[in-house]
């Protein structure tokens, strides 16, 4: 409880200020203590969904819950427990380590030989190493813990195959506006303090609020009783929160971004993705959101070159050079003027002609090469280094394209035998690539047109 909540109602409350409930943080005082009090999640939660069924019926399940921050986590394992009438022990990744599992499998021994269920919550549960991840894996199927897991990122990627083949993935999503308006709703109608307060949000003050709270429910609540603690009241004892005391109180909203986490990567995404689509516009957002969280501009400058290779490929092949020159414009003057250098490149290649034949080509050329690894290179493509070389016919036969009409040798084979009519490198309609087929589409003809003379 803030020192403002305290000075508007103390004097005249029924309340005990020293209810160690009432001294805790609002956040504290709202967490949902029963299924139909819990706000958000509809997509697992909702009304005939697996999950609400479950929890209703009072099952106990090993599962893990993967979102962000202050999506309810915690909290819906805490529901579990007590719709199953079973005890919770709660440890940390971070701060936890083997003799920490042993002394909680113990204690859920202890619990199971007196009839009890213990659902083991790990918060944080990508923290954990494989051995500690591991450690779990044999109270689990023999039923001593019901285990349930809190991660911010991605399961896949940071759990085991062993523990995730023992767990359920529940994706827990940010909560919607509406969840949000609901969550703030409830603590100024339900909350023992709040409730006997007049708060007023003025204007778009409460949109402005949610917008800050970016999806997260206790970030909310936690900003809410920041905004109570600063605000005036008039003299009917309103408390009036306008958007100008959330700027002045919240500050600059946050970019909330992990250079380390998933996130990292979604962003990376969107940007490619966007230039690939040719949408400069989202191309720049999605850099000015990297830039704003921390990311680092040069990850970004090197991830356009492979763009450029990628997926404008040869349809422009100057955009590997725009890239470059932006790199460089970065390194030469500095981030204020090579962020925007880079973000000239962005434009350049989300505006450029696309194509990814290249890269297809050279997927086909690794594809064949790894299956056709014994095919020898032909007598007439060998260098003739020594005289016993020559004798064996190397280099016999071959023509030399600079004495030919045109600098092309028509009929001319460079493939092995076998594969003399493969066909990898298929140039599309678009940007330069145009003038690259009819090229190729003329020596095509040529060597048609030797094979003819050849029979």
């Amino acid at each position: 409880m803030t020192s403002a909540e305290m000075d508007l109602f103390s004097q005249n409350s029924e309340i005990n200020l020293q209810d160690e409930e009432l001294n805790s943080p609002l956040a504290a005082r709202m967490r949902p203590r029963t299924i139909d009090e819990y706000i958000g999640q509809e997509h697992i939660l909702g009304r005939g969904r697996v999950l609400r069924r479950v929890i209703e019926a009072g099952v106990c399940q090993s599962l893990v819950f993967w979102g962000p921050p202050g999506t309810g986590k915690t909290t819906l394992a805490e529901i579990i427990a007590r719709h199953a009438h079973a005890r919770v022990k709660k440890i940390s990744a971070v701060t936890s380590g083997i003799k920490d599992i042993r002394d909680a499998v113990e204690e859920a021994r202890s619990n199971r030989m007196s009839g009890h269920k213990t659902i083991l919550f790990v918060d944080e549960v990508h923290r954990f190493n494989k051995s500690q991840q591991d450690a779990f894996l044999p109270h689990i199927e023999d039923g001593t813990i019901y285990f349930i897991g809190a991660t911010t990122e991605n399961p896949s990627f940071e759990l085991n195959s062993a523990l995730l083949s023992r767990l359920r993935i529940y994706v827990i999503r940010p909560l919607s506006a509406a969840n949000l308006r609901q969550i703030v709703d409830r603590a100024l109608s339900q909350d023992k303090i709040l409730s006997r307060l007049k708060v007023e949000f003025t204007g778009n003050s409460l949109d402005v609020l949610i917008d800050y709270a970016a999806g997260d429910g206790r970030r909310i609540l936690n900003f809410l009783e920041a905004l109570i603690d600063c605000a005036g009241h008039d003299d009917s004892g309103r408390v009036i929160i306008d958007s100008s005391l959330i700027g002045e109180v919240l500050g600059k909203r946050a970019a909330f971004y992990d250079k380390q986490g998933e996130n990292y990567y979604n962003y990376i995404s969107a940007l490619h993705k966007s230039i690939r689509g040719s949408c400069p516009d989202a191309a720049l957002y999605w850099y000015a959101r990297i830039l704003a969280g921390g990311g680092d501009p040069l990850y970004v400058a090197r991830r356009l070159l492979a763009i450029a290779s990628e997926d404008v490929g040869n349809a422009d092949p100057g955009a590997m050079r725009i890239a470059i020159n932006a790199w460089d414009c970065f390194e030469r003057v500095g981030a204020a003027e090579g962020e925007r250098a880079i973000a000239q490149a962005i434009v350049y290649l989300a505006a450029a002609p696309k194509s990814n034949a290249v890269y297809v080509a050279w997927h086909k050329a690794q594809e064949l090469a790894a299956s056709t690894g014994d095919l020898e290179v032909p007598l007439h493509l060998r260098n003739a280094a020594t005289k016993l070389m020559d004798d064996l016919g190397y280099h016999k036969g071959y023509r030399y394209p600079h004495d030919e009409p045109g600098a092309y040798a028509p009929g001319e084979s460079y493939f092995p035998e076998q594969l003399k009519d493969t066909v990898l490198y298929e140039p599309t309609d678009r940007g330069v690539e145009i003038k690259i087929a009819r090229k190729l589409e003329e020596l095509k003809k040529l060597d048609a047109a030797s094979s003819r003379k050849r029979w």
